[in-house]
């Protein structure tokens, strides 16, 4: 199959952008990049589509999800994270089926398609969703998933006593055990599009015995994990109490490594991202679910100047409330500069890099996706500024594509070798029934939670 007559920011190692260009793909893996015109004397027999005038970029990889969340879109808006959390989120989710799980999964992979974003990682999939209907919806969506399976044997956030989790998402310890055996049925599946994380709970959810238990069985064999860290004041009071500050405790664990994904880190000081530099570990950045809980702000700055892969994050949907990353790009460009008083900060060239190569050394796939070049996976996306007002003149497709463009924009996604969306439109999956499923699941979820989702003006 041959794209042509695009615009390729290709990401390699000397970040080279093609004008006219055009990329021939062979299964699942890039084969030739190059001008339109040398490709077509090339690959003149291959069916072509044409991509005129498109940026083709590396499809995006959002390092926090939560796929189960979706169902759960403007349930819980304007809330603390802790009363947001226990009083809606945990409410809702711990009265799932596992067909409401399977609903969820596929609305929020559809949206990520469709904006763009062709490899996530869930944080934090419960047993009660329904692990297989996860799996499923990745498989049959095509595209690319780190599922972390939930590992976790204490029942509360952080610094709280007693119980304060749902009952019916309440798991003991065999939640390992339980991940395990996911990853040895289901790891590998749709083609190796699907991989089985550890997605372990925030610590003050986790006992020290447990966490070392699953990062020996991580490190054994070759299981990636992601764990939410220091995103509330509260973890870091947990921490404290602990004797120890968020990377210490981390570090003490044997946590920091390559393949872990560590959600929000938020409330770090200087010594944490001293401590973090060089373990191969990785942030993922959620600048709009921080800011909209009134969590705080990320210190990307800081991380960067000290190397530390930071890699973007949509998180879910009652806290930000969509799925694309496109947005969410712009935002984590945007914050620094704010706060810091300086435009030059992560400007859209590290914004590029951190949603699509450091995404995918944060994974350890950077060797298969995360930038276009020969021999590398065929995951890419086209975005169409032509016809849009917004976007013209049309000068650099870098600052084009952090600056103005969101996941509507988004024409073509292409993973693994196959055309998952086409000029907007999923060809995987129904929308029109998935709309029609999402309205019926998300109230049936919200009743048997017994949660009035009210508008605070009056409805007349």
């Amino acid at each position: 199959m041959l794209f042509v007559n695009c615009t390729i920011i290709t990401v390699n190692a000397t970040r080279d952008i093609i004008k006219d260009g055009a990329i021939a793909v062979a299964d699942d893996i890039i084969v030739a990049i190059g001008k339109t015109s040398d490709l077509i004397q090339q690959y003149g027999e291959d069916e072509r589509i044409d991509l005129s005038s498109h940026i083709v970029m590396p499809g995006l990889i959002s390092l926090h999800v939560h796929l189960a969340q979706s169902l759960l879109r403007t349930a819980a808006d304007d809330l603390p994270l802790i009363e947001w959390l226990c009083d809606r989120v945990w409410c809702m989710q711990g009265c799932f089926t596992e067909e409401d799980g399977y609903v969820a999964s596929k609305l929020t992979i559809a949206e990520m398609l469709k904006s763009g974003t062709t490899t996530f990682v869930e944080s934090l999939f419960a047993e009660r969703y329904g692990f297989g209907g996860a799996v499923k919806a990745v498989v049959e969506s095509g595209i690319r998933g780190c599922l972390g399976k939930v590992v976790m044997d204490q029942p509360r956030y952080a610094t709280q006593e007693g119980i304060s989790m749902h009952p019916g998402l309440i798991e003991d310890e065999r939640s390992l055990d339980n991940a395990v055996k996911c990853h040895q049925k289901y790891h590998g599946d749709g083609d190796g599009r699907v991989e089985v994380w550890f997605g372990a709970r925030t610590p003050g959810g986790v006992s020290e015995d447990l966490y070392r238990r699953m990062i020996t069985m991580a490190r054994q064999n070759d299981i990636g994990i992601t764990m939410h860290c220091a995103e509330v004041k509260a973890d870091r009071e947990f921490f404290a109490s602990n004797g120890h500050t968020p990377m210490t405790y981390c570090q003490d664990l044997g946590l920091l490594a390559p393949r872990t994904v560590l959600a929000h880190m938020v409330h770090l000081d200087d010594e944490d991202i001293k401590i973090l530099a060089g373990t191969g570990a990785s942030v993922g950045h959620c600048p709009t679910s921080n800011a909209k809980l009134g969590s705080g702000v990320c210190r990307v700055k800081e991380l960067l100047e000290h190397d530390v892969p930071v890699g973007i994050g949509c998180d879910g949907c009652p806290c930000n409330n969509t799925m694309d990353l496109l947005q969410e790009m712009k935002m984590a460009s945007l914050m620094p500069k704010a706060i810091h008083g300086d435009p030059s900060l992560v400007p859209a060239e590290k914004i590029i890099e951190m949603a699509t190569i450091i995404g995918a050394k944060a994974l350890g796939k950077d060797h298969e996706i995360g930038s276009i070049e020969v021999g590398k996976k065929a995951d890419f996306i086209s975005i169409n500024l032509t016809d849009k007002l917004y976007a013209q003149p049309m000068r650099d497709p870098v600052s084009m594509v952090v600056y103005i463009a969101t996941g509507s924009d988004v024409d073509t996604v292409v993973v693994d070798g196959k055309v998952v969306v086409q000029q907007g439109k999923l060809l995987t999956i129904d929308e029109q029934k998935l709309i029609q499923q999402a309205n019926i699941h998300g109230e049936a979820v919200r009743e048997r939670a017994g949660i009035i989702v009210d508008s605070r003006w009056p409805v007349v």
